[in-house]
């Protein structure tokens, strides 16, 4: 099992340069462990997408559709003290946006504090490089073909 930051479930919901990747990354791997709030997050994506045109309705629809099947089968590690009190900590030594911070620190706790025991995929920059920082193994997606 995988911790997947949002930056690498949305190419499971739309078509971008990285979806054949994160499908073969999935494929082999398939119960997804994710922070809480990744759903909204997929959706905040999805529908800015479709504000700027990227994404037409019928799309953004399917898209939309994807996202609660996938959601549906995933598993998440829930709010609570630990995960905030992680974030806190990682906003005050990496460059983060708060949303990345609960990330990662959702990620920690899933490791129960041992980053280097839980894989995880993103392709958020920031993300990457805290996430290395702490000890975290990050898996790549295979290249576009």
């Amino acid at each position: 099992m995988r911790f997947w930051d949002a930056s690498a479930v949305v190419p499971l919901l739309v078509a971008e340069p990285t979806t054949a990747g994160a499908q073969a990354l999935a494929a082999g791997d398939p119960v997804l462990l994710v922070w809480w709030g990744t759903e909204v997050e997929c959706a905040s994506a999805i529908a800015r997408l479709e504000r700027d045109g990227a994404l037409d309705g019928p799309s953004a629809t399917v898209a939309f559709d994807r996202l609660r099947q996938l959601a549906a089968g995933w598993h998440e590690v829930d709010p609570g003290d630990a995960v905030r009190e992680a974030a806190v900590r990682f906003l005050r030594v990496h460059p983060l946006r708060a949303a990345d911070a609960l990330q990662l620190a959702a990620a920690f706790v899933a490791a129960e504090g041992r980053p280097a025991s839980l894989e995880l995929v993103t392709l958020d920059d920031r993300l990457s490089a805290a996430a290395r920082k702490e000890g975290f193994a990050l898996v790549d997606l295979p290249p576009p073909a």
